[in-house]
């Protein structure tokens, strides 16, 4: 009687521990398809998104958790992926309208030489082609340059006096006006030398495009940040012209007109090379009556 008994006492505790097994695993199972159910959402919705249009987000759920969280992260990389794009897509758009100009004018000078065989000076066409030629290199030149600084950022850099920097960079340059030079000692920066070079090359070479007389340079440290200053005495920058003047081939006054020479890239490439190393550059009225470009840079060393 005794051993019957305890049989079914154990047949009994065993049948109870596999319900309550089996309820506990159903719970548990709902309970996680609820919580991945927002997971999945965000998996869909990402799944839906493609290339051609990435201006769709992703639901953002209520909350501080882990799924709130992935969602505003998800959105936010979304968002800066889109901006990407679109500079991206404008800056192709922005390059074939600024190549078609000089294709055009190949195309032109090269139908009226062959319609005018007799008419047509041979010397005098081929500086004119080779003019329009060059301005097609430096557009590409330029576009190419300004993809890799964006894509790459400011990779393998190392300690850079800037006052020695400057002075090494003036003496490979065959400038119509001097350069006046104010620079303090032991300012160091960590940078990519050629970018550096590049976008310090840029300013000066827009100074010298647009001042009258006077080009300067100045270098000098404030708190943890390195100043670096190139000012020219020419006509200046309007007011609401200086946030626009590091876009891609924009268009200002006529004294700053890309067509005294450039690409409409130099300024642009200026302002990523600076940015991409930590900096800010911007543009205000010089003391000489002409444009200041000022870019900060936080010193070398400095953390």
């Amino acid at each position: 009687m005794t051993i019957h008994r305890t049989g079914w006492v154990d047949t009994a505790i065993g049948a109870e521990t596999v319900t309550l097994i089996t309820l506990t695993g159903a719970a548990t199972w709902m309970l996680v398809g609820q919580a991945l159910e927002p997971v999945d959402a965000i998996r869909a919705q990402l799944a839906e998104i493609t290339f051609n249009d990435l201006s769709d987000r992703i639901p953002q759920p209520s909350g501080d958790d882990e799924v709130a969280r992935l969602a505003r992260t998800a959105n936010q990389t979304l968002g800066r992926l889109e901006e990407a794009v679109n500079v991206r897509r404008q800056t192709v758009a922005d390059a074939t309208h600024e190549l078609h100009t000089p294709l055009a004018g190949l195309r032109l000078q090269l139908e009226e030489a062959r319609l005018h065989p007799g008419e047509t000076e041979l010397l005098e066409l081929l500086d004119r082609l080779l003019g329009d030629v060059d301005r097609l290199q430096q557009i590409v030149t330029d576009v190419l340059y300004l993809a890799g600084v964006e894509a790459t950022g400011a990779v393998g850099q190392e300690q850079v006096d800037l006052a020695e920097f400057v002075r090494r960079g003036l003496k490979h340059r065959r400038d119509p006006l001097p350069t006046q030079l104010f620079l303090q000692e032991g300012v160091t920066v960590d940078a990519v030398p050629d970018q550096l070079g590049r976008a310090l090359g840029n300013l000066l070479d827009n100074a010298q495009r647009h001042a009258d007389q006077t080009v300067g340079v100045e270098v000098r440290a404030e708190g943890d940040t390195a100043l670096l200053v190139v000012f020219d005495d020419g006509s200046g920058i309007a007011e609401p012209d200086r946030d626009k003047i590091f876009e891609r081939f924009i268009r200002v006054d006529a004294a700053r007109s890309r067509d005294r020479g450039g690409s409409g890239l130099g300024l642009a490439i200026a302002a990523v090379v600076v940015r991409a190393h930590g900096g800010t550059i911007r543009v205000q009225e010089s003391p000489t009556g002409g444009a200041t470009f000022e870019v900060r840079l936080p010193l070398g060393g400095v953390s």
